[in-house]
């Protein structure tokens, strides 16, 4: 069977899709072959494929409760490939904050699970208030104040950093 890439998602906004995209597209690019699932509809064996990136957001502090599930379930599977995992937070828009090694929810995810990808990355959300339900705008609102980011209800701010993200689908095509 000709083995492939695979690339399983969670997003709460449609961000994490849109940075998945573009990982495709510049994974394509470099002449390989690869599939975009949801978290929802990967049915497939994780033996199927040669590498296996794993992305999500975060909402309240904590990743995706499937993309977790996924991962603790099928650890022994994923420790067998080339794997990834990619973050995307709104932390992760202030430098300090925008690697694994220093965000502080890549850092809680990984103390609470045993899995370990080949690589981990980290990317910058985007801030959208108007997509957002009343309870999450205000609770959003409120953690952007605590951590000084803006709060003004029209707010959409897109902090991706779309270079950083063409970079890791370019390394996802050759490591």
């Amino acid at each position: 069977m000709n083995k492939r890439i695979g690339i399983i998602y969670a997003t709460v906004d449609g961000h994490t899709l849109k940075i998945c995209n573009e990982l495709v597209k510049t994974i394509e690019e470099k002449g390989k072959k690869v599939d975009l699932f949801t978290i929802d509809t990967f049915n497939k064996n994780i033996s199927d494929f040669d590498k296996l990136i794993i992305g999500s957001s975060i909402r309240y502090g904590v990743h995706h409760e499937k993309i977790i599930e996924f991962i603790n379930k099928n650890k022994p599977q994923l420790d067998t490939i080339k794997t990834a995992f990619f973050s995307v937070n709104l932390v992760a828009r202030k430098p300090e904050k925008n690697t694994a090694e220093t965000n502080p929810y890549v850092i809680k995810f990984f103390k609470n699970i045993t899995w370990k990808p080949t690589i981990v990355e980290v990317f910058a959300g985007m801030l959208d208030y108007k997509k957002y339900k009343t309870f999450d705008r205000i609770m959003i609102q409120f953690i952007m104040w605590m951590t000084k980011g803006p709060t003004d209800k029209n707010t959409k701010i897109e902090y991706t950093n779309w270079k950083k993200v063409k970079q890791f689908g370019e390394r996802l095509a050759t490591f």
